[in-house]
């Protein structure tokens, strides 16, 4: 992990803050084990020092189904107690920041929105990218893809137009119903593309046996196939599987992250910074996840630009070594809310160049998509 307390400069303070509510419509329904999403609600969190902006996007669901938290929680928090606690106040460092939001209980995705757009913020103070500031390198990254369940021959078209595209992993949901006979299909199309299943915590232990026969499969992984809070279970599972478990909703703390890794119940690790509560405790991961040799990729919660340039400033550190979440906004989105295009070409993802997370905001298209907006100043 870099040594943020060495990253000096003045202390950095946040003069006021904009938060809007944005509504994204998307191109296709996306299908997970937890229901179906039309469109992506977040919000879009602004926070000014003297001449630069720092941006971040939550991550939480309307509705607690992929965690506990949810999007009315997460607004009145912000609105309530984050932002009236910070904005007139000074930093010295990212550090400085998750030591005042530490004390507060969960909403860990709640954390992250405003831990992220700070740290965008410091990098634009220091005028570096804000990979160089979390200690990442590279002008580019491995793509990988994500696919919504869909039926069999639905989903091996999917697959062979992406397969096309070049994106170095594919990843199927799956749930109870659809998945052996699924991956099986999709494995004799393609036997040697990298692939792995995610089932967003819809099994139990007692779906061991059916889970088993993906083992024949070539797997990368399988991702989060039990509990979303049970670390135990998975590691009762890993000891009857030869394909490696991936943990997702399970790893929300660097505490979970080393019960997870000391038990074996993880031998990939999903770092996502906002189930994480911020860069602090995703850097901890990585670094703890890379000293029990079990490599680690960022997950992608069909972010608009500004948390999918946040993802792939992070996918740079060293011990991202598979393909992560980050393909090209245009799957997702018909215009997203920046004006840089952030598209994959041939499994590669560019690095945002600039200061920050290197991406701008398209005001004029934002201000059509923003269902509310509200300013914070000291």
């Amino acid at each position: 992990m870099p040594d943020i307390s060495r990253q000096t400069r003045a202390p950095l303070t946040i003069d006021r803050a904009e938060l809007r509510l944005v509504r994204l419509p998307l191109l296709q329904p996306f299908v997970i084990s937890t229901g179906t999403m039309h469109d992506r609600i977040f919000p879009l969190l602004t926070l000014y020092s003297g001449d630069h902006e720092g941006y971040a996007e939550g991550v939480m669901d309307p509705l607690p189904d992929y965690l506990g938290e949810t999007l009315p929680a997460a607004m009145a928090l912000l609105k309530d107690l984050f932002l009236p606690m910070i904005v007139g106040k000074s930093f010295e460092n990212p550090a400085a920041l998750d030591k005042l939001l530490a004390p507060w209980r969960g909403h860990q995705m709640t954390k992250a929105t405003v831990d992220m757009a700070f740290w965008d913020l410091w990098a634009k103070s220091l005028n570096l990218p804000l990979q160089t500031v979390l200690g990442g390198t590279g002008d580019a990254i491995d793509a990988g893809v994500s696919l919504g369940i869909g039926s069999i021959d639905d989903t091996v078209a999917r697959v062979a137009d992406h397969h096309r595209q070049g994106y170095k992993r594919i990843k199927l949901k799956i749930k109870p119903g659809h998945d052996v006979a699924l991956v099986r299909a999709v494995r004799a199309a393609f036997p040697d593309i990298r692939l792995s299943v995610d089932a967003n915590a819809c099994y139990t232990l007692a779906d061991a046996g059916l889970l088993q026969k993906l083992d024949d499969l070539a797997l990368d992984y399988i991702e989060q196939p039990l509990a979303w809070d049970d670390i135990q279970d998975h590691a009762v599972l890993q000891k009857r599987l030869k394909t490696p478990i991936c943990l997702d909703e399970c790893i929300n703390s660097v505490r979970a992250c080393r019960q997870a890794l000391q038990a074996d119940a993880a031998r990939v690790i999903n770092i996502k910074v906002a189930r994480s509560g911020g860069y602090y405790t995703a850097l901890k991961m990585h670094d703890l996840a890379a000293a029990f040799d079990v490599p680690v990729w960022c997950g992608g919660m069909l972010e608009s630009g500004i948390g999918r340039a946040h993802n792939i400033h992070l996918s740079t550190l060293p011990n991202f070594t598979k393909p992560g979440d980050v393909s090209s906004a245009s799957r997702y989105f018909a215009r997203d809310i920046i004006n840089e295009p952030l598209e994959a070409t041939d499994g590669r993802m560019a690095v945002p160049q600039g200061a920050g997370i290197g991406v701008s905001l398209d005001e004029s298209f934002l201000s059509e998509m923003a269902l509310s907006s509200e300013s914070f100043s000291a």
